[in-house]
């Protein structure tokens, strides 16, 4: 599966992230929020539980329930990426 990922910033300077699966828009429900595009068409192997490098868990499971995969606040201390 190919996705799209956006960022947001967060407290902290910090990001929180979106995928949706490639060409698709943010669901209506997550536009409330400012996202910019991160990365267009980064490859996911459906296999693998999570999204590490941008703090998603479980994105096929989210994708398929709403549409999209958020970082989890939860996960937002491990996230190391300077956007």
């Amino acid at each position: 599966m190919r996705l799209d990922i956006y960022k947001r910033p967060e407290n902290g300077g910090q990001y929180s992230y979106l995928a949706v699966p490639e060409g698709k828009e943010i669901p209506q429900e997550a536009t409330n929020i400012d996202w910019e595009a991160a990365e267009r068409s980064i490859d996911f192997d459906e296999n693998n539980g999570r999204l590490a490098e941008f703090s998603i868990d479980d994105p096929l499971q989210q994708i398929n329930a709403k549409g999209y995969a958020i970082t989890s606040v939860k996960n937002l201390a491990g996230i190391d990426r300077n956007g």
